[in-house]
């Protein structure tokens, strides 16, 4: 192990857990994967023997060895678990949603300075080779002037779900929390705070209690137009994010490549993982002066949610900034909130 590592606590060991956190921790040469929180079976060590497995989140929090908290517990637990940890002098990376609303992150955040403690948002979309894709045609200026961005969030799911803190109207339940996290920090990232927005929400599927649709329109001041779309009711999905500009298109489909290759057991460090598969290239479609149309494939980068922790480090161990700011998560909380 290496001298300076962050001992790291997880507050729950599900697909989060197991999936998004884990892995990383375990593979990254700068942190230590040291105690999780299982409150029914005791799965974690099958995987990792040497982690210790809490009863409670109070339990791993009064462990004096861990430095850093991942609070991934149901979404209207995040406030409660996230004050504790940070009271108990720790560092804390909180899942999406970041808070239910920005009164609690602004607290969070406050807090946090004042224990001198750092609480960063878990935004690990913005390392989607698809997003990652996205951002780099933008910055190539081919664009010209953007008119229009589309971004979408496309399941299907029919039935309700067995997950009462995601089905059933709690604060933070819905499809809009869940999803909308992800799609408003990619364009707030790329853009900036928008001049207004306008939320609409549906519920479609049988019975239920909670949102399975929304639809967030944002204005910028240069007049762009954003429109962001979830939905539990798609059944062929659509393309994740459509771009006009005024000298071309830029059409992507989601990948997702990552979570896939996780769900399947691969590891962090396979030289393979990260890698979209060739046929899921993006389209940039323009015009020549003749009028001739022309169209170019872009090949995704390579990336890996492994940046989100060296991000987490250097936040932390080297005090500089970190890629998700304050002023950028109370933004996105005002829009789900409003």
């Amino acid at each position: 192990m290496i001298k300076n590592t962050i001992k790291t606590g997880i507050l729950s060991f599900g697909m989060s857990g197991k999936i998004f956190h884990a892995p990383f921790l375990n593979e990254h040469n700068n942190f230590e994967l040291h105690a999780v929180v299982e409150r029914n079976e005791k799965k974690a060590h099958i995987v990792y023997p040497n982690i210790i497995s809490y009863d409670s989140v109070d339990e791993l929090l009064a462990d004096p060895d861990i430095e850093l908290v991942i609070v991934n517990t149901p979404n209207a637990t995040h406030f409660e678990f996230a004050l504790k940890a940070i009271k108990m002098k720790k560092h804390v990376l909180m899942e999406k949603p970041f808070t239910i609303n920005s009164t609690e992150a602004k607290q969070l955040f406050k807090e946090a300075k004042k224990y001198n403690c750092c609480i960063l948002p878990y935004q690990n979309r913005r390392y989607d080779s698809d997003f990652l894709s996205v951002k780099k045609v933008i910055d190539s200026g081919k664009l010209g002037k953007i008119v229009e961005f589309h971004l979408r969030y496309d399941r299907y799911r029919y039935f309700i779900g067995p997950k009462a803190e995601k089905e059933t109207p709690v604060p933070g339940s819905g499809l809009t929390y869940d999803l909308g996290p992800h799609l408003l920090d990619a364009v707030i990232s790329l853009f900036g705070n928008p001049l207004e927005w306008r939320k609409n929400m549906g519920y479609f599927r049988p019975k239920t209690q909670v949102d399975d649709y929304a639809h967030i329109h944002l204005l910028y001041s240069t007049g762009m137009q954003v429109f962001i779309t979830m939905s539990m009711l798609v059944a062929e999905a659509q393309p994740a994010f459509i771009i006009h500009g005024t000298k071309g298109t830029y059409i992507k489909q989601r990948a997702d490549v990552q979570e896939k290759q996780l769900l399947e057991g691969m590891t962090p460090t396979n030289p393979l993982y990260g890698k979209e598969e060739s046929n899921k290239h993006g389209v940039f479609t323009s015009f020549s002066e003749d009028g001739t149309k022309k169209q170019e494939n872009i090949i995704s980068p390579k990336s890996s949610y492994m940046h989100v922790f060296d991000n987490v480090y250097n936040t932390i161990r080297d005090g500089k900034p970190y890629m998700v700011s304050e002023k950028q998560i109370i933004q996105q909380l005002e829009i789900l909130e409003s």
